[in-house]
């Protein structure tokens, strides 16, 4: 069935965000006080809401991730990406050339969307259809998100098309009834992500935005 609507994830897909985040979360959980491997938070929080991955830390590492722990890490973060975030390589010829319907939905909180997608000049490009897991009762891996957008969007599951590059991300797509291409452009890539993403269920996985375009026929 010919796609109808294309959905794209934002952090690692529109924009070149995932490593700085990563970088951020760690050197605040160290300056608490928290030993956390280099790699902890890209193999383990990548694709999960900012509720999730501090969850998760706190399960994994027995740590109360605590209030002031989050405002620095929010407020890192911040910082980081007004200094060195950069649009994925290719984005934003292919948003130009797109003539289907597209959307954004992240596990990213709206005002962070905001803010990021504008320090590389995508916000008008993509506004108003930016749609956050803080607007659905379960984030992804959940498909709630994905199905919130779609309805939104107003088309149906299955001719929609999701642009992801998490395990969560891809699982929720799949669990959508949606059709899935992982994306392996992003500066936080490890080797075998995108076989784990094949694995998971998308159709295929590949490194550049014109490969994309190309599935897409633009």
């Amino acid at each position: 069935m010919k796609p109808t609507l294309v959905i794209f994830d934002c952090d690692g897909v529109l924009i070149d965000s995932e490593h700085l985040g990563c970088i951020a979360e760690t050197r605040v959980f160290r300056r608490h006080g928290l030993d956390m491997p280099d790699d902890f938070i890209v193999n383990h929080c990548i694709g999960l809401s900012f509720k999730s991955s501090m969850k998760l830390v706190e399960e994994h590492f027995n740590w109360p991730v605590t209030d002031a722990c989050i405002a620095d890490i929010l407020a890192e973060t911040k910082s980081i990406f007004e200094t060195e975030l950069t649009a994925t390589a290719g984005i934003a010829d292919l948003l130009d050339r797109l003539t289907l319907p597209r959307c954004v939905a992240s596990s990213s909180a709206p005002e962070r969307l905001q803010h990021s997608l504008s320090l590389v000049g995508l916000y008008d490009r993509l506004a108003p259809h930016i749609f956050s897991a803080t607007m659905v009762k379960n984030g992804k891996p959940a498909p709630d998100l994905f199905l919130y957008a779609a309805r939104k969007m107003g088309h149906a599951p299955e001719t929609c098309v999701v642009i992801e590059d998490s395990v969560a991300g891809v699982t929720a797509g799949k669990a959508a009834g949606m059709t899935v291409i992982g994306f392996t452009g992003g500066s936080h890539v490890l080797p075998g992500l995108g076989a784990r993403l094949i694995e998971t269920g998308a159709m295929t996985a590949v490194d550049d935005m014109r490969e994309v375009a190309r599935i897409l026929g633009v």
